[in-house]
Parts: structure tokens; C-alpha cells; sequence
């Protein structure tokens, strides 16, 4: 396994994530921020945040199967979500448990969450892009 997560001592200790991510692969993969949308082109989940933070860690997962990888191999997610606000973290982790459910992974790398004004569209909510580490 290229990617090490730790909660070091004298760090808050977060459930959506792990403080830090140790690699020592040799191969690094930058993943375009995914955004709700099906391999049709269809947006997925209009309106729902929970549902589009789904699919985006799904093409994730996807994008990391292409090139031999899954989502153990990832050091650092980047989440952008249109309109933040502190009310909205139940729908994001209701989003990420039901993937992690599907995926059959705890996807908890380091991750930094932004607010954002508007995405590429008005239907995206959430765009999230990875760094992975692979061996």
C-alpha cells in the first residue's frame, strides 16, 4: 500500500478525514475535479447534495481503476461545495458514506473543503479533486 493515514498526537482527531497521509509510492496520479455526472453526461442527484458527493467520489473511484489504483491509494482530496455552510456537513457525509458503502472503502485521506460561489453549471453542487499515490 503506497498511502499511510494518520491522526497524529496533538492534532484533532476529524471522522471525515485523517490529519495526514503518508506516501511512498512512485507513481502520483492528479485527478480532475469530478463533478455529479454519469458516463452518459447526465447530471446525477439535481438538487441533492448528498447524491452528487456520491457520484463524484464514484468517477473518483472510477478514474483510479483506470490506472490500476482505488481510492487506498489516495493522499489528498480538494471539495469544493457551492453556497457552504456548516448545516450542509450531514448531507456531505451522508454522500460519502453511501459511496464508501458502495466502493467498500472508508475514504477518509486529508481533505480541505472550500465554499464556493458556482461551479461549471448551476445543477453542480460539489466538485471534488484527488491526488493519489500509486506503487
Amino acid at each position: 500500500m503506497a498511502i499511510t493515514l494518520v491522526n497524529p498526537d496533538g492534532l484533532p482527531t476529524v471522522d471525515a478525514y485523517r490529519q495526514v497521509a503518508v506516501a511512498s509510492g512512485s507513481r502520483m496520479v492528479f485527478i480532475a475535479g469530478q463533478v455529479a455526472v454519469n458516463a452518459e453526461g447526465g447530471t446525477v442527484g439535481d438538487g441533492d447534495l448528498a447524491a452528487q458527493v456520491e457520484q463524484c467520489y464514484l468517477n473518483i473511484s472510477a478514474a483510479l481503476a483506470a490506472v490500476g489504483g482505488t481510492f487506498r491509494d489516495v493522499a489528498k482530496l480538494t471539495v469544493y461545495v457551492v453556497d457552504w455552510t456548516p448545516g450542509k456537513m450531514p448531507l456531505l457525509m451522508d454522500g460519502v458514506s453511501r459511496a464508501a458503502g458502495k466502493l467498500g472503502v472508508e475514504p477518509v485521506p486529508p481533505a480541505t473543503l472550500i465554499g464556493v460561489a458556482a461551479l461549471d453549471v448551476p445543477e453542480h453542487l460539489v466538485e471534488i479533486e484527488a491526488v493519489a499515490v500509486l506503487d
